[in-house]
């Protein structure tokens, strides 16, 4: 993906994120690795969204039963349910997947995108998703914690996405960043080398959901 389709990408989920009914409500959007980094081409586009519960949703059977899945109403909004059936997505028990849902409503199929959602803050999951990598010695697990915060407490930042599209982040290499989460030199290399062969495998869109 080129530099500038993928930044295209990322202000399109901003504009969903302020201006449209998600499945879920969205607290924060981050970006991470190739684009923060100013990279042009990247390999693929890594979107991190932070969600809510729903609070005040009603179950919908009569929209479940329609649809063939268990949670309308109570896991996603029924309201976006009724106007976008084309992007229920549930997972393999039959429950509506949040992530999937805000996956199939934020990302075109097919192009190389990365999207993460999470209940909690980007650098509070850097941190869980850390300590879990090394204890399970499973390094694509991580997160890569070179990042930038474009969305929160319901304002965009222009001003990060203006240093975003002009490339004038600066962080330091993987093992590096990795090294300040307490990694030692020789994990860091290990993970880091990890991690990129793990995202070198992935293709088209994908999503991962993780509750912290």
């Amino acid at each position: 993906m080129d530099r500038d389709t993928a930044v295209a990408r990322v202000e399109s989920v901003l504009d969903a994120v302020e201006g449209e009914r998600l499945p879920v409500p969205v607290r924060e959007v981050w970006v991470y690795g190739d684009v923060a980094l100013g990279k042009d081409p990247l390999e693929r586009l890594d979107v991190y969204v932070t969600k809510d519960l729903l609070l005040d949703g009603d179950p919908a059977p009569e929209l479940d039963a329609e649809y063939g899945v268990a949670g309308i109403g109570r896991t996603v909004d029924a309201e976006w349910a009724r106007e976008h059936p084309e992007w229920i997505r549930a997972n393999d028990s039959g429950h509506v997947a949040p992530e999937k849902c805000l996956a199939a409503h934020l990302l075109p199929d097919g192009e190389p995108v990365h999207l993460e959602v999470c209940n909690s803050g980007f650098e509070r999951n850097v941190t869980q998703r850390a300590a879990g990598a090394r204890e399970r010695e499973r390094y694509e697990e991580l997160l890569d914690p070179r990042a930038v915060c474009l969305y929160a407490d319901g304002r965009r930042s222009e001003d990060a996405l203006a240093k975003l599209r002009d490339g004038a982040l600066a962080f330091p290499t993987l093992p590096e960043a990795l090294t300040m989460l307490d990694f030692d030199p020789d994990e860091a290399n290990a993970a880091a080398a990890a991690l990129r062969a793990y995202e070198a495998e992935q293709d088209g869109a994908t999503v991962r959901g993780d509750v912290v």
